[in-house]
């Protein structure tokens, strides 16, 4: 690997940061997503938190209480040797309803004090923009992305953020797992939809807005700072062909490029052939405006980042079993292993994905999440052995090694997701754990939040000590 690869981890506010009513911070979408079984209706955007039942727990309110907590979790993170963190800012700490014309100073105060710990250690810090979040008041009031407002509460928050931490963040990440939008709208993007509107239609016009969002963030970006790197961020993931049936094959590429979608605008400026025809055929017509092409071709991402966690299967013939995996519907595939939660382990489908996104684009990939969640067990003497987590990060470390020494795949950098436990996105549970870190918590929100060294801290800590040499 390259002698300035960035090592480090991974976490987001919505998901590990919690103080959610400390220092003038706002309601987020994060707050109205529940445990349980109203968990995933909420973030498809058909059930309306507003009509949720009293009693209801949201667990991404307190989270792991980072917000107390960031200086001892800075300190094992830099007792890990990590190069990198890459994190979130929460856009309603900073502008708490969205709409207001000056920022929260108590929510920059807090970023102050993140970033300047993580550079007390010499730490680069990675700040995505917008990891599953947006004020709550914007979605109220506009509808959040079904708005083309959001692009100016957006560029406002940008244009704070990029002038106040201009010198000491250099990498800028707009969307986190934009194409997710297409999938859970509401944990993607606020979107709540209302009876008897077109789900698709609006899905593809609030992708427009974050797209011409993204675009503008770049240019913007670009004139404040010529240092400033800003990425776009995919969840992906190659999708293969069940067999060698050209029905299944034509199927793969179909679903393939459903990801690819918002990253070929993001990199290439332009609404791909394929997804104008499939628009068309759809009866979509885009509310756009004359400029807006020429924002999106004029300023493309400079990176790309990117989160992977398993490859997909698909099958045209309607037989055989699913797989789980990061929200995508997949056929099982019958070489691979899963996860405890049902995720297909394919190490080689990490080098894999990493070709084929960088041959298609050609510009730096930058992987930002990659990990295995799993019930960690807590030993009597405080010790957690997860020897299982060591085996999936070093075969995906090898096989990332490989894409970049042997078939030229240029990378950036490896932050591991959830470096500290943190609560899942999808379930919302502590009990799925990602991290180096065993934070004591359980899906009830019980627990001391002690922070504990796992076996894999260790064994991180010589991978990046070798620059990935020793496994």
């Amino acid at each position: 690997m390259r002698k300035d690869f960035l090592w480090g981890g991974a976490t987001a506010a919505n998901q590990c940061e919690g103080g959610w009513k400390e220092g003038g911070r706002g309601m987020a979408i994060v707050d109205v997503i529940p445990h349980g079984a109203d968990r995933m209706p909420v973030m498809k955007g058909i059930l309306d938190y507003r009509k949720l039942p009293e009693d209801s727990n949201y667990p991404g309110r307190k989270a792991i209480e980072m917000y107390s907590h960031y200086k001892e979790d800075i300190a094992l993170f830099a007792e890990m040797g990590f190069k990198c963190y890459r994190f979130s800012f929460s856009w309603s700490r900073i502008f708490p309803t969205g709409e207001e014309m000056e920022p929260n100073k108590e929510g920059l105060q807090f970023y102050d004090n993140l970033v300047n710990e993580l550079l007390k250690y010499g730490i680069e810090p990675i700040v995505t923009l917008c990891h599953f979040d947006a004020p709550l008041g914007l979605v109220e009031k506009y509808g959040s992305w079904k708005s083309r407002k959001m692009a100016d509460f957006f560029l406002r928050y940008c244009n704070v953020v990029f002038r106040h931490f201009k010198g000491r963040v250099r990498y800028w990440i707009t969307f986190n797992e934009i194409n997710m939008l297409m999938h859970l709208p509401f944990m993607g993007a606020g979107i709540r939809f209302e009876e008897g509107e077109n789900e698709l239609q609006v899905k593809y016009q609030a992708a427009h807005h974050e797209l011409l969002a993204s675009a503008m963030a770049v240019k913007l970006a670009h004139e404040i700072s010529p240092d400033f790197q800003v990425g776009c961020m995919l969840a992906a993931g190659s999708v293969y062909p069940y067999s060698c049936n050209p029905a299944d094959v034509w199927e793969s590429m179909k679903k393939d490029r459903e990801n690819y979608f918002f990253i070929d605008v993001q990199v290439r400026g332009e609404y791909p052939e394929y997804a104008k025809k499939y628009l068309e055929r759809q009866g979509i017509q885009l509310e756009m405006q004359k400029e807006d092409m020429e924002i999106l071709k004029a300023n493309t991402v400079d990176f790309i980042s990117l989160s992977y966690y398993n490859s997909r299967c698909v099958r045209t013939d309607g037989q055989g079993e699913t797989a789980g995996g990061n929200v995508f519907a997949s056929a099982k595939n019958p070489y691979l292993e899963c996860s405890q939660w049902g995720w297909p382990i394919d190490p080689l489908g990490f080098r894999i994905t990493l070709n084929a996104l960088y041959d298609r684009y050609r510009i730096p990939l930058f992987v930002v999440e990659n990990g295995l969640g799993a019930e960690d067990v807590l030993e009597a003497d405080g010790t957690v052995k997860d020897d299982y987590r060591i085996d999936y990060l070093r075969a995906h470390i090898r096989a990332m090694i490989a894409a970049a020494d042997e078939d030229g795949v240029e990378l950036i950098g490896y932050t591991p997701w959830g470096c500290v436990d943190l609560i899942s996105a999808t379930t919302g549970e502590m009990s799925k754990r990602y991290g180096f870190i065993y934070v004591d918590k359980n899906d009830d929100g019980e627990g001391t939040l002690k922070r504990l060294r796992k076996k894999s801290f260790g064994w991180y800590r010589e991978v990046i000590a070798s620059n990935g040499e020793i496994l």
